[in-house]
């Protein structure tokens, strides 16, 4: 009777354990199929047949399972197996579900761009509300669009309608309320550091009484270049807030990417470059970093004018937070041709090469009025750095190593670079293992004060440097030459 109950008790169990591998499998089964549909689907892992290879281990691991459920044996040792491979597929499913994130939010900061719009009034002003306002100073030819929407919201929140007097620029309205000829004028958040370019204290003289964001749908969303040879505009900005927030940019680079040769050429054109801004900039004359505050679109369209080529992709980099992956990076080694000591963290550096922490590294990229060549060097320097971080970066071997650089990168970098681009590119440097050769260009010009007109400032007298033809034709035809090398 006992032996009977036994068997009968053993049966039961095994049944009932059976029935626990059974859900374990349809899980696992489950999970895996999303993993690999996730894989392929955006191209994780495709170097060197690791995905093929992973297919096929939870392909293997799901036909042992089922063998071994079917022959009866061994039910805690599939229990175990098959809890251990789900928990393996959660994880890798997380993973990628963090890169797809990672790079949706990337990819949606380009989407759109903010402008901040504000009425200002004198710091020791008695007007605390815009309603006691009958009219304010605004430059609508130059900056039309975002003044109206500024000024239809003021209508709307407040129930005020306020009379707009049109001054040719921010600059103008902005002398005219320190001089009194005026009681309040409409400030952008993009001309802001054009203003304190001029006036380092323009900010301590003014108080906001409105202030309205604009939120702007972009024309440059994520997309994909299906070629191995492209051009990625790499702006560098150096401001609080948004990444998404419209601003000028300081640094300007040009990337040459060409993967079938294993090349990378960086062009920097100075930021006090004297050309020609399409869009906002009304096709003037102006210093380059001025074609920031009309977005990164104007910056992209004007360098491609300059140059003659098509950009591909940008990549918007709020410079300070992104220097840190110098540290993720463990520093950044560059050869320095001349001493200098930097404004910015007071460093020390000697003629030779030097090794660099993030502190250091923007110290070095910031600095212009101790070198000989001003703008020129401080670009020359800006390529430096670049050129050992993508070193660094090229030289990565390992897959979550590059997982979590991108994830630091994230709140400091908008790009409209798909997701399916910056796979193929990780794979084909994970599947070669090659380095690549950065090489770096710098066209020159002559630099003056005063003595050229800028269309956003016409009042200032501003330094600009204008470009010298055969450098311009000299860096243009070099990006050519790279993009055309089989």
């Amino acid at each position: 009777m006992s032996s009977r109950t036994n068997r009968k008790q053993k049966r039961t169990g095994n049944r009932s354990w059976g029935m626990v591998n059974v859900g374990l499998t349809i899980l696992y089964a489950i999970l895996a199929l999303v993993l690999l549909f996730t894989m392929f689907n955006y191209n994780f892992l495709s170097f060197r047949f690791l995905n093929i290879i992973i297919t096929i281990g939870l392909l293997v691991v799901l036909a042992i399972s089922i063998f071994l459920q079917k022959t009866k044996k061994s039910p805690l040792v599939t229990t175990v197996v098959l809890v251990i491979f789900s928990l393996v597929s959660l994880v890798g499913i997380f993973g990628f579900k963090q890169m797809i994130d990672i790079t949706n939010r990337m990819n949606q900061t380009a989407a759109f761009s903010e402008v901040e719009m504000s009425i200002v009034v004198p710091k020791e002003s008695d007007i605390k509300d815009v309603s006691q306002l009958t009219s304010v100073q605004a430059p609508t030819k130059v900056d039309k669009n975002n003044i109206e929407t500024l000024m239809s919201a003021l209508k709307k929140d407040k129930k005020v309608d306020v009379k707009v007097d049109d001054v040719a620029s921010y600059q103008e309205a902005y002398d005219n309320l320190k001089s009194g000829k005026s009681k309040a004028m409409v400030l952008s958040g993009s001309y802001a550091s054009l203003l304190e370019s001029v006036d380092s204290n323009y900010d301590s003289n003014l108080k906001t009484i409105y202030t309205y964001k604009i939120k702007k749908k972009n024309n440059n969303s994520a997309k994909q270049v299906d070629s191995k040879v492209f051009n990625i505009y790499i702006s560098g900005i150096d401001t609080y807030g948004s990444i998404s927030t419209v601003s000028r940019s300081d640094v300007n680079i040009i990337m040459t990417v060409n993967m079938n040769t294993h090349k990378i050429l960086l062009t920097t054109t100075p930021r006090d470059a004297y050309v020609k801004i399409p869009g906002g900039g009304a096709n003037q004359y102006d210093k380059l970093t001025h074609a920031g505050i009309y977005g990164v679109e104007t910056s992209e369209q004007t360098l491609e004018n300059l140059y003659g080529i098509k950009i591909d992709y940008y990549a918007r980099i709020n410079f300070t937070s992104f220097l840190k992956l110098i540290d993720q990076l463990g520093g950044v080694t560059v050869h320095n041709d001349q001493a200098f000591t930097s404004l910015h963290g007071k460093f020390d550096f000697p003629v030779g090469d030097i090794q660099m922490n993030s502190e250091q590294a923007l110290g070095f990229v910031r600095e212009r009025y101790s070198l000989d060549g001003g703008d020129n060097d401080r670009g020359k320097n800006q390529e430096k750095v670049i050129s050992a971080i993508v070193n660094k970066l090229a030289s990565l071997k390992s897959v979550s190593n590059f997982t979590s650089i991108v994830n630091n990168l994230q709140d400091s970098v908008q790009t409209n670079i798909s997701l399916d681009t910056i796979n193929a590119l990780a794979n084909t440097q994970l599947d070669s293992g090659s380095k690549f050769t950065v090489t770096s260009q710098a066209v020159t010009g002559t630099g003056s004060t005063g003595q050229l007109t800028s269309y956003a400032m016409p009042n200032s007298s501003l330094y600009m440097m204008k470009l010298d033809n055969s450098s311009v034709a000299s860096a243009s035809q070099a990006i050519k030459n790279l993009m055309e090398e089989k």
